[in-house]
Order: structure tokens, then sequence, then C-alpha cells
């Protein structure tokens, strides 16, 4: 444990983003157990940077509390501390889950990042001279071995499919696709509905399909508005479908008309058939009186 001047702290936005607000609700609660229990757990650093605990900074800071702090020593680059914190952050059930979601797709466009580091690297060292006698039996390329060694490890754990994303955030790879849909196309007021619980995962994926400027107006309307704009979305959506199953039923049903005449025609056909069959009798008969 350490102790460290809490003006010396620093918080960063991009770590505080990974974090969802409390509510009024556990803001209060936490606030009350500090006042009558103290800061029991210490706060995570990196150097001076605030990783774990910002919430209890905050509160312990407005109340003038003590608390200790302890240093991660594993970390060696910003990625290593987004890494812990995404890692931390998806093991805790008070992070909703469009949180969980957005911090599995952050956690795999750093692992993607990794992957084209190290796949650089192997390339870069595998088109130098080697130094060094071919083939090393039982071991690696000393000069590929050293190139990884220069990059950021890669985590195990790909996460190259919406599967294996929705395993890491606890999710269905329904919602997942829901909260890419709403990462990569919702405007800021949309984003901040959902986090808000004023729209579900569906309602606004359904909402970011929408242009831009449109998301914008429907969220200056407030969450009625923005649930109204999902349900015309829905709505284009059925009418095309529905217009063109009326056009298949029309080019294999007979129009009404076209109904009735086949059945007249018929009905001439068969009445033809009979009168051929008289005229046939009839000379028929005249042939033997003839004969």
């Amino acid at each position: 444990m350490t102790s460290v001047n809490p003006e010396d702290i620093i918080v960063l936005p991009e770590l505080q983003a990974y974090i969802d607000p409390l509510t009024p609700d556990e803001d209060e609660a936490l606030e009350r157990s500090l006042l009558a229990e103290g800061c029991r757990d210490a706060l995570v650093l990196w150097g001076n940077v605030l990783v774990d605990g910002h919430n209890r900074y905050r509160l312990c800071t407005r109340h003038g509390l003590p608390f200790q702090t302890v240093q991660n020593t594993r970390f060696q680059n910003m990625e290593d501390v987004h890494l812990w914190m995404i890692d931390q952050h998806l093991g805790r059930r008070s992070v909703s889950e469009f949180q969980r979601g957005v911090l599995a797709l952050r956690k795999r466009e750093i692992i993607a990042s990794r992957r084209a580091a190290a796949a650089a690297a192997v390339v870069a060292a595998k088109a130098q001279p080697a130094g060094e006698q071919a083939p090393w039996e039982g071991e690696a390329d000393p000069a590929v071995t050293r190139a990884l060694s220069s990059v950021p490890r890669v985590p195990d754990d790909a996460l190259d499919t919406r599967e294996a994303l929705a395993r890491a955030a606890r999710l269905t790879a329904a919602q997942v696709k829901m909260i890419e849909a709403i990462h990569h196309s919702a405007t800021p007021e949309v984003v901040a509905a959902v986090k808000s619980g004023e729209l579900s995962l569906n309602t606004a994926a359904v909402v970011a399909s929408l242009p831009q400027d449109e998301q914008k107006a429907a969220a200056a309307g407030g969450a009625q508005e923005l649930k109204q704009a999902a349900r015309r979305v829905r709505e284009s959506k059925k009418k095309p479908r529905a217009t063109a199953e009326a056009d298949e039923a029309a080019a294999t049903t007979p129009p009404a008309d076209a109904t009735a005449l086949q059945a007249r025609v018929a009905e001439l056909e068969a009445e033809n058939q009979r009168l051929r069959e008289q005229v046939k009798a009839l000379q028929d008969l005249l042939a033997e009186h003839g004969g």
C-alpha cells in the first residue's frame, strides 16, 4: 500500500469513459458507506494515473477522507491499462448490458491492433537476412522471437466472432449485433438515451439506422419521439414486404374477369364436344340408311 497526495492523482477522461455513472441512489449509498466506515479498498494507480476507484476518489476528495493507493506494476503502456480496466468492468454485475457490449468491442479493437503490429513485426523480421544458422531444431526463429518481444503482447482471447464477444460481455449474439449498430452509427444523443435507460437496445439500434440529422431531430423531442421514429422505421420496412407479397399473389392469381372468362370457355368447349358427338351420330345413322 502507498499513500499519495490527492492533488497529484491524475484522472483521465478516456479511462472514466469506461465507467457507467452511478445512479443517484447508488451514489448516496456509496457516500454514506464512506462516511460511516471510511475508504476500505485501495485505489489502483499507474504512476499518478487513477485506474480504478474513480467514484471513491471523487467522494473521498469531496469530504476530505483519507484513502490508500496501490500501484499496478504490470502495465507497460496505456493500452495495458485499458485492457485491465475493460476486464475488471466486464466482470461487474453493476455494469449495464450496453456498456459491457461497448467494452467488449473496444477490447476487440485493441487486440486487432496488437495482432496487426505483431504480424508486421514478424514480416519485417523474416525479410531481414538471417544472422543465425537455420533451421533451429525445436526452437522458434530467433529473429521472429525478438520481433515479437518488441511489440505489446497479444491477449489469447481474440474476440473474432460475435459469439465470442457475446460470451465475453455476458450477452446474446443478438444483443451484441444491436450494440454494434448503436456503437458505430448512433449519435451521442441516442447513446445517452440508451445509457440512461430511456431507450432499449432494440429501439436504439433501429433509430441508429436513420441519418444523423434525423436521429438528432428525434432526440430533441425526447424519448417518446425517438420511439416514434423507431416505429416509423419498422413500419416502412413492413410496407414494401406487404406490397411485394401482394404483387406475387396478383401474379399467380388470375383476375376475377379472367376467371369468369375461363369458366365460360370451358362451358363452350364442352357444348361443342356434345354437338360434335351428335353430328357424328347423325352421320352414322344416315350412312346406315343410305346403304
